[in-house]
C-alpha cells in the first residue's frame, strides 16, 4: 500500500525553467518515490495556484483564472493564463513519460487543496473566494473531478505508477484561525470551524478511493487532527521550522496515518556531514518513539518547502541527503532490532 520504507521524495517545486533537466534530476535522485515537478520560475500558470487553476478550468470553465497585480482572480472561461497553465502541465507530463519510461512504483502528484486555493484567489469583486463558503464548496467539488482527470492522464503516460496524491494546504492554519486578510487589508475573514474545514477536505481526500491521498502543510500549527478526521492517509510537514504538535502526530500515527517528514533544508550553501544532516530526524524519531523497524513502513523523507529558490547544485545535494537519511534510519533501526534479538537470546 505504502511507498518504499523510509524512501526519499520531495514536496513539489524546483528552480529554473527546464523541465527536461528537472525530470532527470527527479528520476535520478528519487528513484523509489519520484514526483511530478513544478517549475514556478517559468511564470504565471506554472506556480501551484495557476497550475491547479488550469486543472480546474478543464472540468469547470467557471473557475478559470486570470492574473491580477496581486495574484489570481476567478474570471471564468478559457483564459490565456489557463491555456498556458494547461500547456505547461501537458509538457511536464510528456517529459516525465519519457524520463520515467519503464518505471514501476510509488509516484507523487501535488495539487492545491480547497482551503488554500480559496484563500489565494479573488472572486470577480476583489475579495478572496474564502469569503463565500458556497464558492469553497464549489471549488472542492471541482477539485475532486480535476484530480481524477490529472490522475488518469499520468497513468496513461506512466502505467507502472502507484499514484500518491498530495493536497497542498499551507494556508489551512490561517484559514482556521481567522488570520487571512481581506482585500482592504483592514480586516480578516472569519475563522473556519473544524467541522466545515473537515467537510471540504473530506470531499477532495475521498475523490480517489483506491489512491493514497494526504495533506501537506509547511506552516506552523498544522491542524493534523482535522486532516486526520477528514480522511488523510498521510500528513506531510516540516520539522525544522514548523514542527507540528507531537501529540497530534502521535495520534495520527497510532491511527495508521503515514508521515512525510521535511528534515533537509530546502535552501543552503555548504553541505553538512551525514551525522549533522541526520541529527534533526534522529532526534525527532526518538522524541516520538518511532524506534521499531515497522515505524518506517509509513514514513518518507523530504526536503522542506522552498526548493524553487535553491541553486541546482543544492537541489541535487538536498535530494541525495534525503536518500542518505533513509538509509541511515533504516540501518539504525535494523541494528536496534538485532540488539533486541541478541538480548532476548541471552
Amino acid at each position: 500500500m505504502w511507498w518504499p520504507r523510509a524512501s526519499a521524495t520531495a514536496i513539489g517545486s524546483y528552480p529554473g525553467s527546464d523541465i527536461r533537466d528537472t525530470a532527470q534530476i527527479v528520476v535520478g535522485e528519487l528513484p523509489s518515490f519520484p514526483q511530478l515537478p513544478e517549475l514556478p520560475g517559468r511564470g504565471p500558470g506554472s506556480d501551484a495556484i495557476g497550475r491547479t487553476g488550469g486543472l480546474l478550468s478543464q472540468v469547470d470553465g467557471s473557475l478559470g483564472l486570470e492574473t491580477t497585480p496581486t495574484g489570481w482572480r476567478i474570471s471564468g472561461g478559457n483564459t490565456r493564463d489557463m491555456r498556458r497553465a494547461v500547456s505547461w502541465l501537458g509538457e511536464d507530463l510528456d517529459v516525465m513519460e519519457e524520463a520515467a519510461a519503464g518505471f514501476h512504483g510509488s509516484f507523487k502528484l501535488q495539487i492545491v487543496g480547497p482551503w488554500t486555493f480559496a484563500a489565494s484567489v479573488e472572486l470577480p469583486g476583489g475579495e478572496r473566494a474564502l469569503r463565500d463558503h458556497g464558492a469553497v464548496a464549489h471549488i472542492a467539488g471541482a477539485l475532486s473531478e480535476a484530480i481524477a482527470l490529472h490522475l488518469a492522464d499520468l497513468r496513461r503516460r506512466v502505467p507502472g505508477a502507484s499514484v500518491v496524491v498530495q493536497w497542498d494546504e499551507p494556508a489551512l492554519p490561517a484559514v482556521m484561525s481567522g488570520t487571512v486578510g481581506t482585500a482592504s487589508g483592514l480586516a480578516t475573514y472569519r475563522s473556519v470551524s473544524e467541522p466545515l474545514a473537515t467537510e471540504h477536505l473530506r470531499t477532495v481526500l475521498g475523490a480517489l478511493p483506491n489512491v493514497i491521498a494526504g495533506v501537506h502543510c509547511c506552516a506552523p500549527n498544522f491542524p493534523i487532527d482535522v486532516v486526520r478526521s477528514a480522511g488523510a492517509q498521510f500528513v506531510s510537514f516540516d520539522i525544522l521550522d514548523a514542527r507540528p504538535n507531537d501529540d497530534a502526530v502521535g495520534r495520527a500515527w497510532e491511527s495508521g496515518v503515514g508521515v512525510l517528514v521535511g528534515c533537509v533544508p530546502a535552501l543552503g550553501n555548504e553541505p553538512g556531514t551525514q551525522e549533522q544532516m541526520s541529527r534533526p530526524l534522529r532526534r525527532y524519531l526518538a522524541d516520538l518513539g518511532f524506534t521499531d523497524p515497522e515505524s518506517l513502513d509509513r514514513m518518507a523523507i523530504t526536503p522542506t518547502c522552498g526548493l524553487a529558490g535553491a541553486s541546482p547544485s543544492w537541489v541535487r545535494h538536498a535530494l541525495a541527503a534525503c536518500q542518505s537519511l533513509g538509509r541511515i534510519v533504516r540501518d539504525d533501526q535494523g541494528r536496534d532490532e538485532q540488539d533486541r534479538d541478541e538480548r532476548d537470546e541471552h
